[in-house]
């Protein structure tokens, strides 16, 4: 996290444990709101790539699982760069600023990205930047949020995925109640100024909480190499294009789509011991091996903690599903519907 914007957040009444924003002094008053109040969160979790150059949109279209060539000026879409074995190393939200492209990742798998997108340039004319220095993320959701975003002086995105360019940054429609702001450094604590008196300001994990209830995973340290798209519902999200040529892991993401052979899911669980990214899911069906993982875990208003989980088909249903390890804290599961799907 920028030390600026650190500090400008520490004055404002966060608490930070490390790069994430914990809380604003309340975090069960910040939680409970989830569900029906208006929120303003920084997004500390997330980092930012530009790919910029003559060559970025063919570079990316291919590297990446979706269809970059088409992607509108005025548009952003899911994606995901993938192993050669068709294993998701990163997710992105991609979006253009002007004739360049930006990926919005998981911060902690920024550099190592960075570092390996750079690794496949070769005589591209393309220049790969780490923004998270100089741009910031900001979260806005809830039934006020159009209403803060004007008062804010802000455009406001019309459709799922579609965005808006301000002078100092840009506004991304992410569903019908959510959005996020892209700004300069210079520029955001004064968005947070405009903002804060129409939204509740809220820590990272009552975002991660929305993220959840949106169906919408994003892969980590903790889950890279981990999943085939398919498996975190990347399809349904936009994030997979099977029309377009090849890409790294395009044959076996493309081979488990049209054989059918997708055997784990994405689903929504629930359970009353705290879950993190990363950790295996085992049935006392099979106490031996897992059949599942979480990809991404946060406290529920209601009570004990939500996760997206990717589990083994056969294992659903069938005994219960238990937490880190055979005999583990039993886990409740159900099917994942987008907050939005494309095909």
């Amino acid at each position: 996290m920028n030390l600026n914007w650190q500090e400008f957040l520490g004055a404002a009444g966060a608490r930070i444990d490390g790069e994430l924003v914990t809380d604003f002094g309340d975090a069960a008053g910040e939680l409970a709101n989830a569900c029906d109040a208006t929120l303003v969160s920084p997004l500390t979790h997330l980092g930012l790539i530009e790919v910029a150059g003559p060559d970025a949109a063919a570079f990316l279209h291919n590297q990446l699982t979706s269809d970059v060539k088409h992607l509108a000026s005025e548009m952003a879409q899911h994606s995901a760069w993938c192993s050669a074995k068709g294993r998701m190393l990163a997710s992105f939200l991609l979006f253009r600023n002007g004739p360049d492209y930006r990926l919005q990742l998981s911060a902690d798998l920024l550099p190592p990205i960075r570092q390996r997108l750079q690794m496949f340039v070769l005589r591209s004319k393309v220049k790969i930047t780490d923004l998270s220095g100089t741009q910031q993320v900001v979260g806005l959701a809830g039934p006020q949020a159009e209403t803060a975003l004007h008062s804010a002086r802000l455009p406001v995105p019309p459709t799922p995925l579609s965005t808006a360019a301000f002078a100092e940054g840009g506004v991304i429609r992410l569903d019908g109640r959510r959005f996020e702001i892209v700004v300069s450094l210079a520029a955001a604590p004064g968005l947070w100024q405009r903002l804060q008196p129409h939204a509740r300001p809220v820590g990272t994990p009552v975002w991660h909480w929305l993220d959840i209830q949106a169906g919408v995973p994003l892969i980590t340290e903790g889950t890279k190499e981990q999943f085939v798209p398919q498996m975190a519902n990347f399809e349904q999200l936009g994030a997979v294009s099977f029309h377009k040529g090849c890409y790294p892991g395009q044959e076996i993401v493309a081979r488990t789509q049209y054989l059918g052979k997708v055997k784990r899911h994405l689903y929504r669980a629930h359970s009353a011991s705290p879950m993190a990214a990363g950790q295996a899911i085992y049935s006392e069906v099979n106490a031996e091996q897992p059949c599942g993982m979480v990809v991404n875990a946060a406290p529920a208003p209601a009570g004990g903690h939500d996760a997206l989980v990717v589990v083994q088909e056969s294992f659903v249903g069938v005994g219960v599903l238990q937490l880190a390890a055979a005999g583990g804290s039993p886990i409740e599961v159900e099917p994942v519907m987008p907050a939005f799907a494309t095909s």
